[in-house]
């Protein structure tokens, strides 16, 4: 069974160390070795919430993505990859941050898990259903191309104000990256009408024990997406 867990970094820095160490191991089996993403200086940052995929019988965290919250003192990764190459991203972030606005950021997958969709799907789903406890007016994201597809279905929208159209090649020369913005994630208006449905009902049963389908057959998923401390504006 895979477990889900929602949670504010700086309240759980065991996990996040598993989080960086599986992130890690499988940038390197793609061949990359730097990237924005990855920088671990987000373990000590109050604006960040993360939601991990464990092994329940081994507890090994196989899978991931984090919520990076716009602030003046952090700017989000995609602020500092993108601006290498196109600094409107600054008055991008900036405008979207009026009313409250965050980076999916970090996303990543086991390939000891592949095939299951846990990444793609289930924890694309999971990110965006803790949103509404957050209270963010939009979610920004800089995508690979094997996650755009299902980051549209879920609602995003690609983001042409900047870069060529929305597009860029990061990490890495030979891998392009697109960037999606969410502009009513409460609502999900642009969402495919079965996800927003699933998206709805996690947000509806934040804590609860599913079974999920996916391209291997059907498995088990204890979720438990409840955030503990999630006034990220008492900080500001």
């Amino acid at each position: 069974m895979f477990k889900f867990k929602a949670f504010r970094a700086i309240d759980e820095p065991g996990r996040c160390e598993k989080f960086v160490k599986g992130h890690a191991d499988v940038l390197k089996q793609y061949g990359v070795t730097k990237v924005t993403s990855s920088n671990n200086d987000w373990i000590l940052n109050p604006f960040v919430y993360v939601v991990t995929v464990e092994l329940e019988d081994t507890g090994e965290v196989v899978s991931g993505l984090r919520i990076h919250i716009a602030h003046p003192d952090y700017p989000l990764p995609m602020e500092m990859a993108v601006s290498q190459v196109d600094h409107k991203i600054f008055d991008l972030v900036k405008g979207y941050s009026i009313k409250g606005t965050g980076e999916v950021s970090g996303l990543w997958n086991s390939k000891s898990i592949s095939g299951y969709g846990v990444g793609a799907v289930l924890l694309i789903r999971a990110g965006i259903a803790i949103v509404t406890q957050l209270k963010l007016g939009s979610l920004l994201a800089l995508v690979a191309e094997y996650t755009l597809k299902p980051s549209l279905q879920k609602g995003f929208e690609i983001e042409e104000g900047i870069g060529n159209s929305g597009t860029f090649f990061y990490p890495k020369l030979d891998l392009v990256a697109t960037s999606i913005v969410m502009k009513d994630p409460d609502r999900l208006p642009n969402a495919d009408p079965n996800e927003r449905k699933i998206i709805q009902d996690l947000r509806n049963n934040l804590q609860c024990v599913k079974t999920e389908v996916g391209p291997k057959g059907e498995f088990l998923v204890e979720y438990d997406l409840l955030l503990l401390n999630p006034d990220w504006r008492k900080d500001v």
